[in-house]
C-alpha cells in the first residue's frame, strides 16, 4: 500500500469537541495481523507528525519499526521512535509514519 498525502482528500471527518474544547474523530489502528481496534484521536495543531500514540498502546499493533526522530508537539520537542503504522480514516485506509513516545495525551 502506498502512502496517500493527506492534501487528497475529498470528504469532511466527522468529529466532536471535547469539554477543553479539543477536537476529536475516530480512527482505527489496524494490527499487523489485520484486526481493527477504533480509537478517539484528538487533533494537535503544534504537532509536526500525522499520529503521535504512547510507546504502551503499540505493543498489540506489531508494526514495523522505522527508526527514531525528535519533533515537536504542543508541550515540547520530544524524541520519537516511528513505526510504519496503518490506519482507517474516514472509510480509507492509509499506511503512514507513526510516532511512539511516552505520556502522549
Amino acid at each position: 500500500m502506498k502512502q496517500e498525502p493527506l492534501a487528497h482528500w475529498h470528504n469532511m471527518i466527522q468529529g466532536k469537541f471535547g469539554e477543553k474544547g479539543q477536537l476529536s474523530f475516530a480512527i482505527d489502528l489496524i494490527t499487523d495481523d489485520g484486526l481493527n481496534l477504533p480509537v478517539d484521536a484528538m487533533l494537535d495543531t503544534g504537532f509536526t507528525g500525522f499520529l503521535a500514540i504512547n510507546k504502551q498502546d503499540l505493543d498489540s499493533l506489531d508494526w514495523f519499526y522505522i527508526g527514531k526522530e525528535t519533533l515537536r508537539t504542543a508541550q515540547r520537542e520530544t524524541l520519537f521512535k516511528i513505526y510504519l503504522g496503518k490506519l482507517i480514516l474516514n472509510e480509507q485506509e492509509y499506511q503512514i509514519p507513526v510516532y511512539a513516545g511516552d505520556e502522549i495525551t
